[in-house]
């Protein structure tokens, strides 16, 4: 049973071939009453592509909300705006913080002139030793509160890190204390030493307390992590962003809460109230653009880094760019069809039209067409993709032998849409069967 080879053409992948050819690639020497074309094997250059959707992609972008609740006090940057890393976009004004700032530093200024600590009983030490404890862990589970809360994963991190390293001096100090009151206890030591020992603690404990809430309001000064362009309020994902927007709004008393309107803008006015968490300003850096493209498993394997492709955009029409394949994914996504896919990320270059003018610079997200080359065979023998027939699984073509039609069995290399390589069982200039290869009967004579 034999049946006509065909090239593969999905709607995700498309070979296409490009060939140079040196000889007739399909001279017709056979009846066209019969149905029956005959042409010859070619040499020539045969490229296989696959086609894979995809979509735009930023460096990066990184989204700055509100460490705490309060009003936002100050906003220094317009949408559209380019900025630099570490350019201060907003400002915070939240009453709690600034509050729990101001304790921490009467507190500090008690320890520090030595208040609450002379004259102690050792029964009395004991209490003040765990007054000061519970204070300590307090200030830390407030500490790691704010930090929790900050978006920026760098300075949430450096936060959470200064609250472990301040927790863990405290513990030893506290410990220290500790010690000395057993040492008292044993005779070994004086309860003024013991004292002495604890207003360390206590003045550790005061300092950290202050520190830990100073660096909470410090972060409520809102500084561009990454160089980029700004967009107000956190990414666009459709309707529900904005909902959510709205909603954290109108949970106070937000001069913002008509932005629920239809044509209204959504971004968060100067003045107007923010919950923890509510989105202020998108940097997106498109300093370098790239392309996430979705190539289906039966074709992954052929997609190695370094390898070219040519891109179109649904919003450039007639425009072409090039990009570089930098990294494909190990593990596999998931498509609503039910299909295996990998992602395949790209550098994306600058494009052309067709005359050769400048074609527009993309924005992130737009959808894309990926056409990658990922193999290409040079000074080939080829055949139309038409000439080649799967008999029993195995590759033949028809070809002419002493006026009479003879199958021969042949291997297949890089596939082109129309075009074919074949590595072994046919020489250039051969005749072929090119067109009505299952009207072919083999040792009947050629007409």
């Amino acid at each position: 049973m034999s049946r006509p080879f065909r090239a593969r053409i999905r709607p995700e992948v498309l070979a296409l071939a490009i060939v140079m050819l040196v000889s007739l690639t399909a001279a017709s020497c056979g009846s066209d009453d019969d149905g029956i074309t005959v042409g010859s094997a070619s040499r020539g250059t045969v490229g296989e592509i696959v086609e894979a959707p995809g979509s735009v992609t930023a460096r990066a972008a990184a989204t700055l909300s509100a460490p705490a609740a309060g009003t936002l006090a100050e906003l220094r940057v317009e949408a559209g705006q380019k900025v630099n890393k570490g350019t201060v976009v907003a400002v915070i004004d939240s009453p709690d913080l600034e509050a729990r700032r101001d304790s921490a530093a009467k507190a500090l200024d008690q320890a520090s002139r030595g208040g609450g600590s002379a004259g102690l009983s050792t029964a009395g030490y004991t209490a003040v030793r765990r007054k000061t404890d519970k204070q300590a862990a307090t200030a830390f589970d407030d500490a790691r509160d704010a930090a929790g809360k900050i978006t920026d994963a760098n300075l949430r991190g450096v936060l959470l890190k200064q609250v472990d390293a301040a927790e863990q001096q405290y513990q030893a100090a506290s410990a220290a204390a500790a010690a000395t009151l057993r040492s008292v206890q044993r005779g070994v030591a004086s309860l003024g030493q013991a004292v002495e020992s604890l207003s360390a603690a206590q003045k550790l404990q005061a300092q950290q307390a202050y520190e830990l809430a100073d660096a909470a309001v410090e972060a409520l000064t809102l500084r561009a992590p990454v160089a980029g362009v700004v967009q107000f309020g956190g990414p666009a994902t459709g309707g529900a962003a904005t909902s959510s927007l709205t909603d954290l709004l109108s949970g106070g008393s937000a001069p913002a809460a008509s932005t629920s309107l239809p044509g209204v803008d959504t971004a968060v006015p100067k003045g107007a109230y923010v919950a923890a968490g509510t989105p202020i300003v998108t940097i997106v850096d498109v300093s370098a653009l790239g392309l996430s493209a979705q190539v289906d498993e039966t074709d992954v394997l052929l997609v190695q880094p370094g390898i070219t492709a040519a891109v179109e955009l649904d919003a450039a029409t007639g425009a072409s760019y090039a990009a570089t394949v930098r990294a494909v994914d190990l593990l596999p996504t998931t498509s609503a069809q039910g299909g295996v896919s990998y992602r395949v990320r790209l550098d994306l270059a600058a494009g052309k039209y067709d005359d050769g003018t400048k074609a527009p610079t993309p924005r992130p997200g737009m959808s894309a067409v990926v056409r990658l080359q990922v193999r290409e065979a040079a000074d080939a023998v080829t055949v139309p993709a038409s000439a080649i027939v799967n008999a029993d699984g195995q590759d033949t073509v028809w070809t002419v032998r002493n006026g009479r039609y003879q199958r021969v069995s042949v291997k297949v290399g890089v596939q082109g849409e129309d075009v074919v390589q074949v590595t072994s069982g046919l020489d250039a200039g051969q005749p072929v069967v090119v067109g009505g290869a299952d009207l072919v009967k083999s040792g009947e004579k050629v007409p």
